[in-house]
């Protein structure tokens, strides 16, 4: 670390740091860009004309992490997001730092809390590393607030996620449920062989509205999702329907429909329903998604189905397309993943399974070829 000037020296990352030694006995560490920035705090801290302090001396983590959680709040982030924040925050992160050893914001006290994270045996790999990724998030623009130490955060090592098998019907189920939906009285249990062929999310079948469906062009446009959220606003009830954008960017997409669908949605159709109204409510308010997750559960009931989540739908279109050899970059397109890799993750296993297929396939070609140069030699031998 190059030395210059009396306690100060210039870093390997680039910036200069400046050691002032407190009348406690303790060193204070002050940061900047440039010798001459580093130099002038430091005089001005020992001045005291500063009351600039820094993460190994903040006090009351805690506050800071609720006034990171207020920002967050009138910020411009989807309230399902905040839904998110607030829960980590208010379940984990600010009952650890309010206890009065923790209530400092120190690197010791972050990697405890890190710890104590992984150590918990109630949480799942992915639910660990959602908790970090966030505590990550408002550690980093509490850091950049306070102006120094952002190596803090590159102690937070985010769990890596587990390769657990995605639930799929088997093709013998899938067929119990579509037949059990399409005699089944309750027309909205329709949605149910849309998710089927199109492998959209419970979220945006309940949000479609009628003029989503391009039944000239064959196509449905998905461009929002609903989802019963937290309120966070006492005069309010507890919960919400919110209607909001789908969840990335690359979610707003438009899928081709199949034949038999857009039949079936044409026919199933009440015709005094406007474009506006939704499909499955029948009306401008949207179905609730746990109205129909049990719906949904009822129908697994009457098709003599093992009980599953869902999303399981979801994967099970994933799967299907992969069996069909549907490429995974159109697959991606379709399902609305924000690249190819997640694509990619998820459906490990049947990618493997398609792999199998493909190297069979090889298997058979050589064992023909041998078969015919077997039976050349031997004609061969039989012509001499």
């Amino acid at each position: 670390m190059p030395r210059r000037g009396e306690n100060i020296y210039k870093r390997k990352d680039g910036r200069w740091e400046a050691r002032i030694l407190r009348p406690d006995g303790k060193y204070k560490y002050v940061y900047a860009k440039t010798y001459k920035e580093v130099k002038e705090k430091k005089n001005n801290f020992k001045e005291g004309q500063t009351q600039e302090r820094t993460p190994d001396t903040i006090k009351c983590a805690s506050q800071l992490f609720e006034q990171w959680l207020n920002k967050s709040f009138h910020s411009c982030i989807k309230r399902s997001t905040y839904e998110n924040y607030y829960s980590c925050m208010y379940k984990y992160v600010i009952p650890f730092f309010r206890y009065s050893d923790n209530d400092q914001l120190t690197e010791f006290q972050v990697g405890q809390f890190v710890k104590s994270i992984y150590e918990n045996t109630s949480l799942t790999n992915s639910y660990k590393k959602k908790i970090l990724s966030i505590f990550k998030t408002a550690l980093r623009e509490i850091i950049k607030t306070s102006g120094n130490n952002a190596s803090i955060t590159e102690i937070i090592k985010l769990p890596k996620a587990e390769n657990s098998a995605v639930q799929v019907f088997s093709i013998k189920e899938q067929r119990l449920v579509e037949n059990a939906a399409m005699h089944s009285k309750d027309k909205r249990l329709l949605g149910v062989l849309l998710c089927f062929y199109t492998g959209i999310r419970l979220g945006e079948l309940c949000a479609l509205t009628w003029e989503d469906i391009d039944f000239e062009a064959g196509t449905m446009s998905i461009n929002k999702t609903v989802g019963r959220t937290k309120n966070f606003q006492p005069s309010e009830a507890k919960t919400s329907l919110l209607i909001s954008m789908p969840k990335s960017q690359n979610s707003i997409r438009k899928i081709p429909l199949p034949g038999f669908i857009l039949k079936m949605s044409g026919e199933s159709r009440i015709h005094k329903q406007g474009e506006n109204c939704y499909i499955l409510s029948g009306s401008d308010t949207p179905l609730d998604p746990r109205t129909y997750q049990k719906l949904f559960k009822k129908l697994l009931v009457s098709a003599g189905v093992k009980n599953r989540k869902f999303h399981a739908i979801r994967h099970t279109f994933a799967t299907r397309a992969l069996e069909l050899g549907v490429d995974i970059k159109t697959l991606s397109e379709i399902l609305g993943h924000s690249n190819v890799s997640i694509t990619l993750n998820i459906y490990t296993h049947s990618l493997l399974e398609q792999k199998k297929i493909a190297i069979n396939k090889l298997n058979d070609m050589h064992l023909a070829h041998m078969e015919i140069a077997s039976l050349a030699v031997t004609t061969s031998v039989i012509c001499n």
